[in-house]
């Protein structure tokens, strides 16, 4: 066709040096017409017939692929295309050329899929962030590494296209640069590193609550990227940790306490050893009186009195024998207490336990689990065990220990 046109041109009696880079300047402004009307034809129908489609659909898929230019770049697919089929015949008389009109297409056409790839992964990005995947997984860490490895082998490819090198050659000559490029990026190849073990092992997900005291991180992680991961304190601050160090040093995540069936509480109070002591008849008659400990009571009376009637004992000394006394059987009435209460989950664990006694009395530790796992809840049920715990001890004729004066503020310096 080429060789049609210029002997047309030729036939003007037009000089055949002339005429040769007439009819390739005719056919380069007839290709380029040729693809910029392929090119009004895609966006002015193409893409507007699909824009319009997924408006009227109701799924979210197709609107964000149409939001963040998925079919837009598939469209800039096909004019490079087309002039790479086209470099060959409309340069036929200037071969020398035509590789340099193919390296520049190709690096284009190499450009572009590297922006359609990078939409791609924002869609799925934006697709799972609301989904029920996306909670459980750091999707912002795995769509950043495959958005660093698609520009990495896209910049590869450019690069060889330009030096007329191939990939793999180009590829190891770097490798002479390692040492030198893990020296200058050795915080970013740490934190890639990290960010990849930290979203294949599932050890952090966003929502989730975690403390690293030496960092002030304590609350809740609101981001996840490759290299860190950003922590929002209770009291609204914001740290950001580099994703390595929840690597290399290790943090506390509180997930497991959420997916669980309740929060714990573990909180010890001190008790005078000095007020400890059997129960008497009067006191024998409180403890009677009150609802909670009636079961127990009942059956560690008629216990106790078969065992004092089997061996004998002299029940003139309280020392002889079994005998209840106050601080056993507050730990019963804590343990029936607790038991009780609504907000209790009573199917985990509940220990009422004496701990190790010091220069500062009997340390007696409650430990149970609260049903809801909300802190200001939670809290609000640990508050109410301690304040019935203090409220209820003189009634079982025991004291809290407190070190006398330690609380007992300083006087004021008098001014001369």
């Amino acid at each position: 066709m080429l060789d049609s046109l210029l002997r047309y041109i030729e036939s003007f009696n037009i000089d055949h040096a002339i005429a040769v880079p007439l009819t390739t300047l005719l056919a380069v402004l007839a290709a380029v017409l040729l693809i910029a009307a392929f090119e009004i034809v895609i966006k002015k129908i193409l893409l507007r017939s699909i824009s319009h489609f997924a408006a009227k659909t109701a799924t979210r898929l197709d609107d964000m692929l149409v939001r963040f230019g998925v079919f837009k770049w598939v469209a800039r697919l096909a004019p490079p295309l087309l002039a790479y089929r086209m470099v060959s015949p409309v340069l036929k008389y200037y071969a020398d050329a035509v590789p340099l009109v193919t390296d520049v297409l190709v690096i284009y056409f190499a450009m572009v899929v590297i922006l359609l790839v990078l939409s791609v992964l924002d869609v799925l990005y934006e697709f799972y962030s609301a989904h029920p995947v996306g909670k459980r997984l750091p999707i912002k860490s795995i769509v950043q590494v495959f958005k660093t490895l698609t520009v990495s082998i896209g910049v590869v490819i450019v690069v060889s296209r330009l030096l007329d090198k191939s990939p793999v050659v180009l590829i190891s000559g770097i490798g002479a640069f390692t040492a030198v490029l893990l020296l200058i990026f050795k915080d970013s190849i740490l934190g890639l590193v990290a960010g990849i073990q930290l979203s294949t092992n599932d050890l952090v997900r966003i929502g989730d609550w975690i403390e690293m005291p030496k960092y002030g991180a304590d609350g809740d992680v609101i981001d996840i990227s490759l290299v860190t991961v950003s922590v929002q304190n209770f009291d609204k601050t914001i740290v950001v940790l580099p994703a390595y160090t929840l690597i290399s040093e290790g943090f506390r995540n509180w997930r497991g306490m959420r997916e669980s069936d309740g929060r714990r509480i573990k909180r010890s109070f001190n008790i005078d050893m000095q007020s400890i002591r059997f129960l008497d008849g009067e006191l024998m008659k409180q403890m009677e009186a009150i609802q909670l400990l009636e079961p127990y009571m009942r059956e560690r009376l008629q216990e106790i009195e078969s065992h004092n009637r089997a061996v004998g004992a002299d029940e003139s000394s309280p020392v002889n024998g079994r005998r209840l006394t106050n601080l056993g059987t507050f730990r019963a009435y804590l343990q029936a207490y607790v038991r009780s209460l609504a907000r209790i989950n009573t199917g985990m664990t509940i220990i009422i336990r004496y701990l190790q006694p010091d220069a500062f009395g009997l340390p007696c530790e409650i430990y149970c689990f609260t049903k809801t796992k909300e802190w200001a809840e939670h809290e609000a049920v640990q508050s109410d065990i301690l304040d019935h715990v203090f409220a209820v001890l003189p009634y079982f004729d025991l004291k809290a220990y407190q070190l006398q004066g330690a609380l007992v503020p300083s006087p004021p310096a008098v001014k001369a």
